[in-house]
């Protein structure tokens, strides 16, 4: 809850005129100076400025009364539409920003989330721009964890992105769905504004892959460019609720036969807050997400921090299989981010105690999170995704399901070399949040919980998400898959692979310290197919059988 003196701050800088007061100064200052020029000219004037200097005043408040006019008409830039003129000051700081930083601020590589670094590779991605770097690289290869990807004397030819896709729907899926290996990560309406979902919704249409909902349902902006959807269904049940919050069989019916929704995505936790339900602000509620989610207006929506439906793994296999029932054999899988590690071996020992598979599980790490949280769950809840995925992987590995279950992987994925990294540990297909956040027109400045997002992205705020010319936008998203994707194909090449799917834990190698480097397969443990099916788990200094020992599948 924002304090009053932050309260009055925002009404008072944040409205129209405020961000219209240059252009309208300017106009003020022209059409002033044209009066004394044409109507009236008092002499007087001339004692405190020079015939000069007036000409000059009102030929550069002329011009730029033009030019916020401009601003208002274009649809490229997002922010000049809401802040005309002032607007121009972004682009010629962030010209001068390289020089700027050199001396006073930041490094490339500072993280805080993203680096400018990575921003500049979406950026650059999404506007078709030549991403190469001359000079070498700035990356400091003797740090500690320092990671690459381990090229081959005999390199391929580059495959063709289009083939980089994943066939996901074990045996108990009547209608699996093949999937681009990168994706657009649960983002809700709500969250983000209409312009943002339909700009998003038709990059991936255009780009042919899929766009999640994330957990505040579906939206009319989602179906309306026809981008294939993987619907989230989260503890709140939205969309699908009963008006006491639990889940109605009827309605989800209703909605999971859309021919454009391709796979259902339980949501367990996620990476932003885990063990915490979702969070949207009051002020962000608006009557049209109201009717959409089915809940008030009058306070914050917040999830439950767990799924009224179930209480034990089996009840969850059973729900998981009534998803699959009612939407029309779809795939069914649940999205996590891995905290106690026996309650996720719990839930593999629920699938071998119902037999029946998920077709999927999305690992989320604890790094990921464009939704609103506490900063205790942002900074020290959850599991980072390399050792979530890692871990994932080993148990589904040991247990003998790992060809049944598909895993995907979220959390801070940008670039190429991410996705190569995440499929050395174990995934079959990243969806990124962040990155498409990015394409869209997102600039970092972390005020999505606000309503006063500067470029549209993430406000309900429909003279704000204005900015949003979604046709140019969209293209932007699709570019940034396209050449991530691109990207990864020639990364792959030059190690000898064809296809992501080839990428094993021996081709990516990480710096141990100053004199040691290791490849991922020496430096991380992996299972064998079925070992935790074995009778002899007696090895207690092994994690995995300690652990698979503590599962219970009829309890969390």
């Amino acid at each position: 809850m924002a304090s009053p003196a932050q309260a009055i701050r925002h009404k008072l800088l944040n409205t129209f005129f405020s961000r219209h007061s240059v252009w309208f100064l300017c106009i003020l200052i022209t059409l002033t100076i044209s009066w004394f020029k044409v109507i009236y000219t008092p002499h007087s004037i001339y004692y405190f400025i020079s015939d000069t200097l007036l000409n000059g005043l009102w030929l550069v408040t002329s011009l730029l009364s033009v030019v916020g006019l401009y601003d208002l008409l274009q649809k490229k830039h997002a922010i000049l539409r809401n802040y005309p003129i002032l607007g121009h000051f972004r682009f010629i700081f962030e010209d001068v920003r390289p020089e700027i930083r050199q001396y006073f601020i930041e490094a490339d590589q500072d993280a805080l989330p993203f680096s400018r670094m990575q921003r500049s590779l979406v950026y650059q991605r999404a506007k078709n721009e030549n991403a190469d770097k001359p000079f070498g690289s700035i990356i400091d290869v003797y740090q500690p964890n320092y990671r690459f990807i381990v090229h081959s004397m005999a390199p391929c030819p580059p495959a063709d992105p289009s083939t980089f896709r994943v066939l996901i729907g074990n045996a108990q899926c009547s209608q699996p769905y093949s999937a681009s290996i990168m994706n657009i990560s649960a983002m809700s309406f709500g969250s983000l504004s209409a312009n943002a979902i339909r700009a998003l919704n038709k990059g991936a249409q255009l780009g042919n892959f899929y766009h999640d909902t994330g957990e505040g349902s579906l939206s009319p902006y989602h179906l309306e460019n026809g981008g294939d959807i993987v619907w989230q269904i989260a503890s709140g049940y939205f969309g699908c609720r009963t008006p006491e919050g639990l889940f109605d069989p009827e309605k989800f019916t209703l909605q999971a036969q859309n021919p454009k929704i391709k796979m259902i995505e339980l949501k367990l936790s996620q990476g932003a807050k885990p063990g915490h339900g979702g969070i949207l602000p009051k002020h962000k509620i608006s009557e049209e997400i109201a009717r959409i989610r089915g809940v008030s207006r009058d306070h914050d929506c917040i999830s439950p921090s767990r799924h009224p439906s179930f209480n034990t793994p089996i009840e969850m296999m059973h729900f998981i299989q009534k998803l699959r029932d009612l939407s029309g054999g779809k795939p069914v899988g649940f999205k996590l981010c891995i905290g106690q590690p026996w309650q996720f071996m719990s839930i593999v020992k629920a699938m071998l105690a119902t037999r029946i598979m998920p077709d999927f599980v999305v690992v989320d790490g604890s790094e990921g999170g464009t939704g609103a949280a506490p900063i205790e769950f942002s900074d020290y809840i959850g599991t980072p995704l390399r050792e979530g995925l890692r871990f994932v992987h080993n148990t589904l590995v040991g247990a003998g399901l790992r060809g049944q279950v598909k895993i995907g992987a979220s959390g801070k994925i940008i670039s190429a070399f991410d996705i190569a990294s995440t499929f050395a540990l174990g995934a079959d297909w990243v969806n990124s949040a962040r990155g498409f956040m990015f394409a869209v027109g997102c600039i970092q400045a972390q005020s999505c919980h606000t309503n006063q997002c500067p470029v549209g992205v993430a406000t309900q705020d429909k003279d704000r998400q204005k900015a949003i010319d979604v046709p140019s936008k969209a293209e932007r998203v699709f570019n940034f898959h396209k050449n991530t994707l691109h990207a990864l194909s020639e990364m792959i090449a030059a190690a000898g692979l064809r296809h992501p799917s080839d990428i094993k834990a021996h081709h990516l190698a990480q710096r141990l310290n100053d004199r040691e480097i290791k490849n991922y397969a020496q430096i991380h443990f992996f299972l064998k197919e079925n070992e935790l099916l074995q009778n002899n788990l007696d090895d207690d200094e092994n994690f995995y059988y300690r652990m698979w020992k503590l599962a219970d599948a009829d309890q969390f």
